[in-house]
């Protein structure tokens, strides 16, 4: 089965009992059984074996502890004390009452975690977390729906790291072009250069900042977002009441503390992005060999090691001011206990996203899907709107922009070196764009999974309402990929691709006018 057609089916049923039952982690079990069923030609024997084999690879690889993995599930456990420590303390509360007086609507609170979303570009795990924790007290102030917030931070991570330089994203990118080049004999054009050149045909990632923008400022809720937003609005429920474990959220599991101040909550938060960032250029520092630069340094850091050191920091400073509180509402243990219990959903999650990507990795799926592309004969005009598409359909499969970017930017290179060298920027831009749209719309992708988790939403919740908005910016890019393909130029289709976005909201929000007048 590996390698065929049939490699897609365990990511299709997946995806299928994601949309019928809204059961995410029984979808992906579901994708686990029957994708290991394919690899062992539906031996049980096999298949047992395979899934425990899959399990104990996530944590113990080739006989020596997989200590990226375990750093990264620690530092889920550390944000989780982390958020039980900020409400406990009365941070959480200070801070919200504190920014309620100067950000004083609901569009300023939305436009205000966009905008940290730009802000915070050094990676998409980091921002993913930090920007929940530190928009979500004004947020929930201002009854913004957490699905809402949700979308906020996914539609300003991968999107903007993706066209950042200066980023893990931006260096593992230049990293593959610079062997891509050496490949193919490209020698007239530096990898950075390239990459910094490629920004603006990434059309889909453009396309996804200003259409948040858009959805903030002119309160854009389409869909199942709709839902969500009059729900909070109408009745301050931020979240679907009948969903349980919402990763994140601890309810009102602890009284604030009447002494919490907003040092309470910044201090901690600060030191959590001070630490984690230093982190990571030592760490990038110490792992390259050669020339040391700020691209260097993002190419080779360790994210993991640092999320998780800033993330143990950031928590012994939390520990320190619950223990210079007079009268703590709750007692230590309770706080870490209670804030470890809520990352256990989104933990759960992430586990079975893994162990569904390796299943997928062992049948091919993405190598399938490459093979389709490349044995293809296709006019090079459709090269850009074709690799927008595939790469968008194998990132969704996959779970995993980064994997897609490994597996299709050498054939978008190649095939493009061949057919028309002009093209060779926008269509391994095209692979970046849809890699982020798939990674946007598919439920295992880890940022997917912590963006939910950062905004304390319920994850099926959240790729459901983002999906509408993911929908629209790939239909206006696609647009976009076409006219570049043929006019081979830039200005005009992102200028097209905008105005495709925009006229699509207009679209909407007339037709939902015309609905509700006619009620």
């Amino acid at each position: 089965m590996e390698g065929t057609i049939f490699s897609i089916i365990p990511a299709l049923l997946m995806l299928v009992l994601v949309l019928l039952t809204r059961k995410v982690l029984i979808s992906l079990g579901a994708g686990i059984i029957v994708g290991a069923l394919f690899i062992h030609d539906f031996n049980l024997f096999g298949m047992v074996k395979e899934i425990w084999f899959i399990f104990y690879e996530i944590f113990v690889s080739e006989g020596s502890l997989n200590i990226g993995n375990i750093l990264l599930l620690s530092f889920l456990l550390l944000l989780g004390i982390m958020t039980a420590f900020l409400q406990a303390s009365g941070g959480s509360r200070a801070f919200g009452d504190w920014m309620i007086q100067r950000v004083k609507t609901r569009k300023g609170a939305q436009l205000m975690s966009a905008v940290l979303g730009l802000i915070i570009f050094i990676d998409d795990y980091f921002n993913s977390l930090a920007v929940g924790q530190i928009a979500r007290p004004l947020t929930d102030r201002h009854r913004v729906s957490r699905a809402k917030l949700a979308y906020f931070i996914d539609s300003t991570s991968a999107p903007v790291t993706v066209i950042s330089p200066i980023s893990s994203w931006g260096a593992y990118i230049i990293g593959i072009l610079g062997g891509l080049f050496a490949a193919n004999g490209i020698t007239d054009i530096a990898p950075l250069e390239a990459f910094i050149k490629m920004i603006p045909f990434n059309l889909y990632a453009l396309g996804a900042v200003l259409l948040v923008f858009v959805v903030a400022y002119f309160k854009m809720d389409i869909g199942p977002m709709r839902t969500h937003e009059q729900r909070a609005i109408k009745t301050g429920q931020l979240y679907d009441p009948n969903q349980d474990n919402i990763p994140g959220d601890l309810g009102d599991t602890f009284k604030p503390h009447e002494n919490g101040r907003v040092f309470h909550l910044l201090t901690p938060i600060g030191v959590l992005i001070i630490a984690t960032v230093l982190m990571m250029v030592i760490t990038g520092i110490n792992n390259t060999e050669g020339t040391v630069n700020i691209l260097t340094i993002f190419a080779n850091t360790d994210v993991n090691l640092s999320l998780f050191t800033g993330g143990l920091i950031a928590v012994l400073t939390n520990l320190l001011f619950h223990l210079q509180q007079s009268k703590p509402k709750a007692n230590t243990m309770k706080i870490i206990i209670e804030g470890i219990k809520t990352m256990l959903p989104a933990i759960y999650i992430l586990l079975l996203a893994w162990m569904i990507g390796s299943i997928i990795g062992t049948l091919e799926t993405g190598e399938y899907l490459a093979g389709v592309v490349e044995s293809a004969s296709i006019s090079p005009s459709l090269l850009p709107f074709l690799f927008f598409i595939i790469a968008g359909i194998m990132a969704l499969a996959t779970g995993t922009s980064w994997g897609t970017f490994g597996i299709m930017l050498p054939i978008a290179a190649e095939v493009t070196s061949i057919s028309n060298m002009d093209l060779l920027l926008p269509t391994l831009a095209a692979v970046l764009a849809g890699s982020v749209f798939g990674d946007h719309c598919t439920p295992i992708s880890d940022t997917t999974i912590l963006s939910s988790t950062g905004a304390g939403a319920n994850h099926i919740d959240h790729v459901l309402t983002q999906l509408p908005y993911a929908i629209i910016v790939a239909v206006a890019a696609s647009v976009g990929y076409l006219l570049i393909g043929t006019l081979n130029q830039v200005v005009l289709p992102l200028i097209i691709t905008f105005a495709v976005i925009i006229g699509i909201c207009l679209l909407l929000q007339f037709l939902v006018k015309t609905k509700l007048s006619d009620e």
